[in-house]
């Protein structure tokens, strides 16, 4: 039977354009459009798709908007289409942190539709099999400022109280670093992770989020902002340290250097085609980079998300003497990539999505 899908964006050629490729798929079957966020909602509610690609502007409400009044009232899977601007990848980190299940860049030109029009429609088939209790739905967390800054920012009143932030344990000298990876369902969850990490964390952290160029930066931006530790956006000669997060930059690889006691970032085939069917980064990548500078002092951390990437990587910090944590099927948005590693043998504890940050503290 095709997976019904509900098409908004307030365009009327891009309504046309991706209701006709996506029905060249057999398997998806567009029921309905929508023209903004208030005829979206209504339209959820009358037509119970299985799935709604949404776009994030649009008048009367946009998308984000749209998303969490349809989250609350008739839940269901939501893919965003998102432009690629500044304004645009802050606007999808939202979106994937109030319930959406993935997201897709719209393209800069015609010829681009296509190959959108295909990632779409995996995505669409992903979401149509998510179990809508596993999306975690939270609103951003207020902004916690750093130490040392000027004021706190405010807090509008809406927003409910951020995690608590879980408290430090004395390092236990063995773990030098904790590479987290994860793909689809990612973004929410690193949000039930970072957060809860002191700022005095005792070694540093790298996340490898499988992501489209251009997105990485705000995903730091949107973890930093609430957050007590450090996060930042990789980039080379970025210092691994305690009390700092660094998000791996989409579309690099992300390679370690020690000198001394310091370890440093190396970021190369930036900009360079990405073969198909591949990441860059990958956690698989990372997670080995990390082994060949650090050895068995590493904790891997693999969350929900599409595939086998990272359960090599986990399987060589396991068998080096590192730590491993997987994401409970229980938790997961999509139980691939945890499932890869378990099947593995590769992970030494499996663990259910809000417990992750306390075990992480737990075994540093």
């Amino acid at each position: 039977m095709a997976i019904k899908v509900l098409v908004v964006d307030d365009s009327s050629l891009i309504r046309r354009l991706v209701t006709r490729m996506l029905e060249e798929n057999k398997d998806i079957q567009v029921i309905g459009q929508a023209a903004d966020g208030l005829e979206a909602v209504e339209q959820v509610k009358k037509l119970r798709p299985q799935v709604v690609t949404m776009d994030v502007e649009m008048p009367k409400l946009d998308g984000i908007a749209a998303l969490r009044r349809i989250m609350k009232e008739n839940p269901v899977p939501v893919i965003m289409l998102s432009a690629l601007t500044t304004e645009g990848a802050r606007a999808t980190m939202q979106a994937l942190a109030g319930g959406a299940v993935d997201f897709v860049p719209k393209p800069m030109r015609a010829g681009q539709l296509g190959p959108m029009i295909a990632e779409l429609s995996a995505k669409i088939r992903v979401a149509a099999g998510v179990s809508l209790h596993k999306v975690a739905r939270s609103a951003p967390s207020p902004v916690r400022p750093k130490l040392g800054s000027a004021a706190a920012a405010p807090v509008p009143r809406t927003v409910p109280s951020k995690p608590a932030v879980i408290t430090p344990v004395r390092k236990t000298g063995k773990i030098e670093i904790v590479v987290i990876g994860c793909s689809t369902g990612g973004p929410a969850a690193l949000q039930n992770i970072i957060p809860k990490l002191p700022a005095g964390f005792p070694v540093g952290v790298v996340v490898v989020q499988h992501i489209p160029v251009g997105f990485s930066q705000s995903l730091a931006e949107h973890l930093n902002r609430r957050s007590a530790i450090e996060v930042i956006h990789g980039s080379g000669g970025d210092e691994v340290r305690p009390g700092r997060v660094i998000v791996a930059p989409a579309g690099c690889e992300m390679h370690f250097e020690r000198r001394g006691s310091r370890v440093t970032v190396k970021t190369v085939k930036c900009g360079e085609p990405v073969p198909p069917a591949t990441f860059r980064p990958s956690v698989d990548q990372v997670m080995k980079a990390a082994a060949d500078v650090y050895g068995g002092s590493i904790l891997g951390v693999l969350l929900t998300g599409m595939g086998k990437d990272g359960a090599q990587g986990m399987l060589q910090i396991k068998k080096l003497g590192g730590r491993t944590i997987a994401e409970d099927e229980s938790s997961c948005v999509v139980f691939g990539m945890p499932k890869a590693a378990i099947d593995l043998g590769a992970a030494e504890k499996v663990v259910p999505l809000p417990k992750i940050a306390e075990q992480i503290m737990q075994m540093v």
